[in-house]
């Protein structure tokens, strides 16, 4: 199982950030703590990609937190990402892994689907992910998942990510329902400052301290 030292998996949406600010918006949740970093853009031309992955990848050394690139193998590999997260009809996980190599981080988004996470394991995947578990600005059309596939999910022997509206006034129940991580766009990221992303990002390892401090004793 993979050893990440932060359960708090930020996910920066390239199309909900303010484009001048996003390098500064993602070296304010570096800085402050995240355990993954996941790059996510749908919309700028492959050069811009290109350099803002490029950029992004520097960043996230100096901090020795994992960058992954949303979809794009090929991105992934060319500027030496530490994975990739696919989604249901994106590149298959055996693809990727095969792409990629054995020490590749790969995610798999799974919905409310225990099957998929199955099949995504049998491929190699890394984690899988659930959600949305609440409405979600980043993903509004996503299908709506029940908590308790996340319990479900334990026993395949791969973190759990839950995904989809989570916050700070939701991320406990999360947690209880048996996800390891808490994947988080909109709750960090839209806001108008990066010290205002660093506090956010904070604030959400302050709740996942006090929970896992709460569960062992």
């Amino acid at each position: 199982m993979m050893q990440i030292r932060s359960r708090l998996y930020a996910l920066l949406d390239a199309g909900s950030v303010p484009t001048a600010q996003l390098l500064d918006w993602a070296d304010a949740a570096l800085t402050a703590g995240v355990g993954l970093l996941q790059y996510r853009d749908k919309h700028a031309d492959r050069e811009l990609r290109h350099a803002r992955a490029t950029a992004l990848v520097a960043r996230a050394a100096d901090t020795r937190t994992p960058l992954l690139i949303n979809d794009d193998v090929e991105l992934a590999r060319e500027v030496g990402a530490s994975g990739v997260h696919v989604g249901r009809d994106d590149t298959p996980v055996a693809r990727a892994r095969a792409r990629l190599g054995a020490s590749a981080i790969i995610g798999a988004t799974c919905h409310d689907k225990l099957s998929l996470a199955v099949q995504a394991v049998r491929e190699g995947a890394s984690y899988v992910a659930f959600g949305r578990f609440f409405p979600s600005g980043t993903k509004p059309g996503a299908p709506p998942a029940d908590l308790s596939v996340l319990h479900r999910a334990r026993q395949l022997g791969v973190p759990v990510v839950a995904i989809g509206g989570i916050d700070l006034t939701n991320a406990q129940q999360v947690l209880s329902a048996g996800a390891d991580w808490l994947a988080v766009s909109g709750a960090l990221f839209q806001t108008d400052s990066a010290e205002e992303v660093f506090r956010r990002t904070q604030a959400f390892n302050r709740l996942i301290e006090a929970f896992e401090h709460e569960d062992r004793s």
